[in-house]
């Protein structure tokens, strides 16, 4: 594997790409589904007068925030696959690393996700790292952040990702 990062992949460092708007709205009975998937009872997310107490109307459970972009499978005139995380998907074919595994993922919140927002996202590649080797095999590290925001531009969150793309370890006999 080159020390060096193609030239394509060095200009995207830094940039906001696939800014897209979500499929469907922020909407209550993903909320509960969710909720009761889980067994979590807090009435925050169940009893409107608990959530317009606490946080001035329903909102939705913070760790759901990357749920409203995970796209259906079909979709009316859809033509190609959609993909969250698309820029970590281009890493591994433009570097020639077809296994990866996140390593780390952190979630920061802002302002509460509401039944009804129609959130908007893009992602920004950070970092890549140069060639390294782990039991799983050669490849790199790479950082990137998934911002998400209301139909107003408030900012819901921010998710941190490391992933490691990486060429398979090749097994004694193989």
């Amino acid at each position: 594997m080159s020390d060096e990062i193609p030239e394509e992949v060095r200009s995207w460092i830094g940039q906001e790409r696939y800014q897209e708007k979500g499929e469907f709205p922020v909407e209550q009975g993903y909320i509960w589904t969710t909720c009761a998937s889980v067994e979590n009872g807090n009435p925050l997310y169940w009893d409107e007068t608990v959530a317009q107490e606490i946080t001035e109307g329903p909102i939705a459970m913070p760790t759901m925030i990357s749920l409203w972009f995970r796209p259906h499978f079909w979709a009316p005139g859809r033509t190609e696959v959609a993909q969250p995380l698309q820029v970590h998907f281009d890493l591994k074919e433009k570097l020639g690393l077809p296994e990866a595994v996140m390593t780390d993922n952190t979630i920061v919140f802002g302002e509460p996700v509401r039944p009804g927002d129609r959130l908007e996202t893009s992602q920004i590649l950070h970092s890549v790292s140069g060639p390294k080797t782990t039991k799983l095999g050669a490849g790199r590290f790479w950082e990137i952040e998934v911002r998400y925001r209301n139909q107003n531009g408030d900012q819901v969150g921010a998710e941190h990702y490391t992933g490691f793309g990486y060429n398979r370890a090749k097994k004694e006999g193989e």
